[in-house]
C-alpha cells in the first residue's frame, strides 16, 4: 500500500451493533453474554480460558451441528446486567472498575476461578438484581 495522494472516503461503523461469525456447534440465545474464542469466532459465555467478552447477543443464533463461521451473530457492546454468583465469587460495590470473569452466558464472577475463566469486561455497578458489566472487547483486552 502507498500513502494517500488525494482525499479518501473512509468507511466507518457507527453505533454499537456488530455482526460476527459463530463458533462451531453453538447455540446462542438472545440476551446472552457472548465471548470471542481464541480463534476469533463468537460463542456463548462459558468457563474457558483464552477467550474475551465481546458483548450481548441481540438475537438468537443456532449453529448446532454447523462449522465455525457457518452463520453470523448480531451482537452489541455496551453495559448490561448479568447474574451475580453467591459465596466467595460474589461481586460487590468494592469491585466497581475492576475486571470480572465469565461463568456462563448469564453469570459473571469476581475471580478467575483458579485461572479457568476469561474476562468479559469491567464491573460498572452492582444492584440487588445483578452486576452491570461494560462489555467492550478492546477495553477488556487492553486491561488484560
Amino acid at each position: 500500500m502507498v500513502a494517500l495522494t488525494s482525499d479518501r472516503n473512509t468507511p466507518e461503523r457507527v453505533g454499537d451493533l456488530r455482526a460476527g461469525l459463530a463458533a462451531a456447534n453453538v447455540r446462542i440465545f438472545a440476551g446472552a453474554l457472548i465471548m470471542r474464542t481464541a480463534d476469533g469466532h463468537l460463542a456463548p459465555g462459558a468457563t474457558a480460558t483464552g477467550a474475551v467478552g465481546a458483548g450481548r447477543a441481540d438475537i438468537a443464533a443456532d449453529n448446532t451441528g454447523g462449522a465455525a463461521g457457518a452463520i453470523s451473530v448480531d451482537w452489541r457492546k455496551g453495559i448490561f446486567r448479568f447474574n451475580n454468583p453467591a459465596a466467595a465469587d460474589l461481586i460487590t460495590l468494592a469491585d466497581i472498575g475492576r475486571p470480572c470473569f465469565i461463568v456462563d452466558d448469564n453469570t459473571v464472577a469476581r475471580t478467575n476461578g483458579s485461572a479457568t475463566r476469561s474476562p468479559p469486561g469491567v464491573v460498572e455497578d452492582v444492584d440487588a438484581i445483578g452486576v452491570w458489566v461494560r462489555l467492550d472487547e478492546a477495553l477488556t483486552r487492553a486491561l488484560a
